[in-house]
C-alpha cells in the first residue's frame, strides 16, 4: 500500500461520508427496485397467469428488450441533461420519476394489467437511462484520484448485490398466494420513496457545462457523442472494453437457466445459485481493485482481469462437459457431487476477474474525460453497452441454432475474449505497459511509494529522477496514475524486450549533441510537444545509468526545455535499486538473475514540485539527494535498509 501522509480512508469508510453514502444507497435502492419489479413481472407472466399474446418462453426476452430500448433511444439526451444541470437535482428528479412509475406499476400489479406493467418496464428503463450518466459523472466531482477506484468498486459491488437481492425478493414476494402482487406493489413504491428520501441528503454537485444547448434529436446526438468519445483514444478504447465485458457477462447471465437445467441437471434453485455465485464474484473482484491498485486508478489490472476471464471461461467448458444425466438436483444434492465444485469455482473466478477488469476502466474514463463532457461520454458508454448486449443475444442465438452446446458457447466466448483483449491492448499499449509495471512492482520487487500526492494528476509537469537501473521507467510508470513520456538514452532501445516496451510507451530517444545532433534536437522538439499537450515528461538528468551507485551531476538539458515550457518540476528518488539484477553493479547489468532474490524491497520518494522559475540543475540534484537520504518507504526510521 502506498504510504502517503494524504492517504484517504478505505473504500468502506466512504459509506460514513455524506459526499458518498446517500448517493451510494440511492443508486443501490434504484438498482434493487428495477430488478425486483422486472423479475416479479417475469415470474408472474411465466408461472401465474396466461397471456395469449405473450407466451412464457418469450416473457423474459420481451421484458429485457423493453428495458434496454431506452438506453439506445435516450442515452445521448440524458448525457446532455447531466452535463447541463446540477447532478444532485438530476438525481432527485429521477427519483421522483421512479415514484410515479412505481405507483402506476403498483396499480398494474393489483389489477393484473400486463400492458400497463410492460409500459412501466420501458419507463423504468428510461429511469435507469437517465440515472446512468449521473451515477458515473457524480463520483469524479466528489472523489479524488486516490478514491476513484475504491468508489467505483463499491458502486459496482453494490449494483450487483442489489440486482441479486432484487431478484430474490421479487421472486419470493410474488410467489405468496393471493397477496403476492399486492406485496410487490407496496415493495416497489416503498423502495422508490425511500430512495427519494435518501437523495435529499446527496450534496450539491454543480453543472459542468451549464451553457450547453440541448440537441433533442437522439440519433444525431448519439452519433455526436460517439465522435466526442473517439477524440480521446484511450477513453474510447476503454468504452469498447467495458462494452465487451457486458457482452461477455450477458452470455453467461442469459444462459444460466438453460445451463442449470440441461447441462448441470439442477432445478430452478440451482439456476438461482448460479446467479448468486456470479454476483458474489463480481462484488469481490470489484472490491479487490482498491487493494490491488494501491488506491490509484491502476489500468494494469485490466489485462489481469481479461486473462482470468478467459482462463476460467475456457475451464468452465472442460468442467461442465460430460456431466452424467440425472433427475433434477436440489442445491444440496448438486453440491454433494465434487464434479460440480469445479464448475462453481470457475463461475466464481471468471466473474471475480470480470470485476477486476471493469472497475479500472470505469475509473479511467471518469479521470481522463473532460469534466464538461464527462456525462455525455458515459452516455456513449451506455449506448455501446446496450448495442453489445444486443449483439451478444443475437450471436448466442445463432450459435445455439447451429446446434452448439451451452458449454461450447462458453468456450467460444472465452477464446474470443482473449482475442478481443489482445486487440484492445495492442491498440492502447498503456494497458499492457501498466500490466508489466504492475507485475514488476509486485513480483520482482516489493515496491513502496511515498509522497505520490506530489505527482500531478492533471496538467503538464516534468519529473526528474536518479537513474539506477534499466527498469527505472517501469517503476515510475507504476507509481503514476497518468501516462509518462520518458526521455531515455537511445542505446536502451537496442536492448531486446525492454527496447520494444519503451518504443511501445513512445519514449523519446536522446543522444549527445556530439554523437548525433539530429536525435538530440528531435528529442527536445518531442519533449516540448508532450508538455504543450498537458502531459507528464520524465527526465533522468544524470544522462546515464549510474555505474557506481552514486548520484552524478545533473546536466542542463532540462533548462533548455523550461525556456519554452515553464512547467513545475517534481524531484523523485528511486531507493535500493543499486545491486539489483537490472543495475550495473559489478560492471554489467542483467548478468546475475538471483543476486538479490525475489521481491527485494525498493522505494520511490517524490518531493514537492519546484516552480520553473526556481529550477537549476544543482537545486534539483540537491532535492533528489535529500530524498535518497530519507528512510525507505515501508521501513520505519532507524531500521537498517536491506542490502
Amino acid at each position: 500500500m502506498s504510504l502517503s501522509s494524504h492517504d484517504h480512508p478505505n473504500q468502506f469508510a466512504l459509506l460514513k461520508q455524506r459526499r458518498f453514502a446517500p448517493f451510494f444507497w440511492t443508486q443501490f435502492l434504484g438498482a434493487g427496485n428495477d430488478n425486483l419489479f422486472k423479475f416479479a413481472l417475469t415470474v408472474m407472466v411465466t408461472y401465474q397467469i396466461q397471456v395469449s399474446w405473450l407466451p412464457p418462453s418469450l416473457a423474459g426476452l420481451v421484458i429485457g428488450a423493453l428495458f434496454i430500448l431506452p438506453f439506445l433511444l435516450f442515452s445521448a439526451t440524458s448525457g446532455q441533461l447531466t452535463d447541463k444541470h446540477d447532478k444532485t437535482a438530476m438525481i432527485r428528479f429521477v427519483k421522483w420519476f421512479e415514484i410515479a412509475v412505481m405507483a402506476i406499476a403498483a396499480w398494474g400489479f393489483m389489477s393484473v394489467n400486463i400492458p400497463v406493467l410492460l409500459a412501466c418496464v420501458f419507463l423504468m428503463g428510461l429511469h435507469s437511462t437517465l440515472f446512468g450518466p449521473v451515477k458515473f459523472a457524480y463520483m469524479p466531482q466528489h472523489l479524488n484520484e486516490r478514491e476513484l477506484t475504491g468508489g467505483n468498486g463499491m458502486v459496482e459491488m453494490g449494483t450487483f448485490v442489489a440486482i441479486l437481492i432484487g431478484n430474490v425478493v421479487g421472486g419470493l414476494l410474488v410467489a405468496v398466494p393471493q397477496v403476492g402482487p399486492t406485496y410487490i406493489a407496496w415493495a416497489c413504491v416503498g423502495l422508490a420513496v425511500l430512495g427519494r428520501v435518501l437523495a435529499q441528503a446527496v450534496p450539491p454537485t454543480p453543472a459542468t457545462d451549464p451553457g450547453l444547448k440541448i440537441n433533442w434529436n437522439p440519433f444525431t446526438e448519439t452519433w455526436r457523442n460517439l465522435k466526442l468519445a473517439h477524440e480521446n483514444v484511450a477513453v474510447f478504447r476503454s468504452l469498447l472494453g467495458i462494452s465487451w465485458m457486458w457482452f461477455f457477462g450477458a452470455v453467461f447471465l442469459a444462459q444460466f437457466p438453460s445451463f442449470a437445467k440441461e447441462v448441470l441437471h439442477g432445478d430452478e434453485h440451482v439456476a438461482s445459485m448460479l446467479l448468486v455465485v456470479f454476483s458474489i464474484g463480481i462484488g469481490i473482484g470489484s472490491l479487490m481493485c482498491e487493494m490491488l491498485s494501491r488506491r490509484h486508478v491502476e489500468i494494469g489490472l485490466v489485462p489481469l482481469g481479461a486473462i482470468g476471464m478467459s482462463v476460467f471461461a475456457i475451464d468452465l467448458y472442460f468442467a461442465s462437459r460430460g456431466l452424467p444425466p440425472s433427475a433434477p438436483l436440489t442445491v444440496s444434492a448438486f453440491f454433494a457431487q465434487p464434479a460440480h465444485w469445479r464448475v462453481m469455482a470457475d463461475l466464481l473466478l471468471l466473474s471475480l476477474f470480470a470485476g477486476i477488469y471493469s472497475v479500472p476502466m470505469y475509473a479511467l474514463i471518469q479521470l481522463r474525460s473532460k469534466p464538461t463532457h464527462r456525462a455525455r461520454i458515459i452516455a456513449a458508454n451506455n449506448i455501446l453497452n446496450a448495442l453489445f448486449m444486443i449483439v451478444s443475444s443475437i450471436g448466442v442465438g445463432v450459435l445455439l441454432a447451429l446446434k452448439f452446446t451451452i458449454p461450447q458457447v462458453f468456450l467460444i466466448v472465452g477464446l474470443l475474449n482473449a482475442v478481443v483483449a489482445f486487440y484492445i491492448f495492442m491498440l492502447v499499449p498503456e494497458y499492457l505497459l501498466r500490466f508489466v509495471a504492475f507485475l514488476a512492482t509486485r513480483l520482482a520487487y516489493r515496491f513502496r511509494v511515498k509522497g505520490d500526492e506530489h505527482i500531478p494528476t492533471e496538467g503538464a509537469a516534468i519529473l526528474v529522477c536518479n537513474h539506477v537501473s534499466f527498469v527505472d521507467a517501469v517503476l515510475l510508470m507504476a507509481a503514476s496514475p497518468r501516462p509518462i513520456v520518458f526521455i531515455m538514452d537511445h542505446r536502451i532501445f537496442q536492448i531486446p524486450v525492454l527496447g520494444w516496451m519503451f518504443r511501445l510507451a513512445k519514449a523519446i530517444p536522446i543522444a549527445s549533441q556530439k554523437e548525433d545532433p539530429a536525435t538530440y534536437e528531435q528529442a527536445f522538439v518531442r519533449a516540448r510537444q508532450v508538455l504543450a499537450e498537458g502531459d507528464l515528461l520524465c527526465i533522468f538528468p544524470e544522462g546515464a545509468i549510474t555505474r557506481d551507485g552514486q548520484l552524478a551531476e545533473f546536466k542542463g538539458g532540462i533548462m533548455k526545455i523550461l525556456e519554452t515550457n515553464p512547467v513545475p518540476v517534481v524531484p523523485m528518488a528511486l531507493q535500493n535499486l543499486w545491486g539489483s539484477f537490472f543495475s550495473r553493479i559489478g560492471g554489467n547489468a542483467m548478468t546475475q538473475p538471483f543476486r538479490r532474490g525475489f521481491c527485494s524491497r525498493v522505494g520511490l520518494l517524490a518531493g514537492p514540485a519546484v516552480p520553473a522559475a526556481q529550477v537549476s540543475p544543482a537545486l534539483l540534484r540537491e532535492r533528489v539527494a535529500a530524498l535518497l537520504a530519507e528512510p525507505l518507504p515501508g521501513v520505519p526510521a532507524g531500521v537498517p535498509r536491506p542490502a
